[in-house]
């Protein structure tokens, strides 16, 4: 059983990192659609975003956003991590097949209660910066390992 181990607030430090990958697939856009309902073509309708200036289907900004949280979710601060808020620049598209990879940096931490600010950036396989921003989470006060649940299985179409 996989498990997965968090960093409680008193553990992390200014300037902790960590990183998290990601190869994006076509069936990543359609299950992100399927749960956000944004079902604009230019995600899921190749002969369509061909036709657009990025030529070719485009991940959801907030895909490269959810990527984010899953590495505050499971890397830092991780399991019992609380998100309160986020500000993201989309930088340049991402495409199927990118390989995205999501930096995360602790830039500050509340002097009295379990916040944390974390600086977050997602690079491409080319090392080309495609998202930034900053996250505000609130922390886990006490260490824990837990199992990470299995995902049902799930079919498009």
């Amino acid at each position: 059983m996989e498990t997965v181990t968090n960093r409680p607030f008193n553990e992390i430090n200014t300037g902790d990192r960590c990183q998290r990958s990601h190869t994006v697939t076509e069936q990543d856009l359609q299950l992100f659609a399927a749960v956000s309902g944004d079902r604009n073509p230019v995600h899921l309708d190749a002969d369509y975003a061909a036709t657009t200036p990025f030529k070719g289907q485009i991940a959801h900004g907030m895909f490269t956003g959810a990527l984010i949280s899953a590495a505050l979710a499971m890397d830092l601060p991780g399991p019992g991590t609380v998100y309160l808020g986020q500000n993201l620049s989309f930088r340049k598209p991402v495409m199927i097949g990118d390989e995205l990879t999501v930096i995360l940096e602790v830039t500050a931490k509340h002097e009295s209660k379990p916040i944390v600010t974390l600086g977050c950036t997602v690079t491409n396989q080319d090392g080309k910066i495609v998202a930034t921003g900053e996250a505000t989470v609130m922390a886990p006060t006490e260490k824990m390992t837990v199992p990470v649940p299995a995902l049902p299985p799930i079919q498009i179409g």
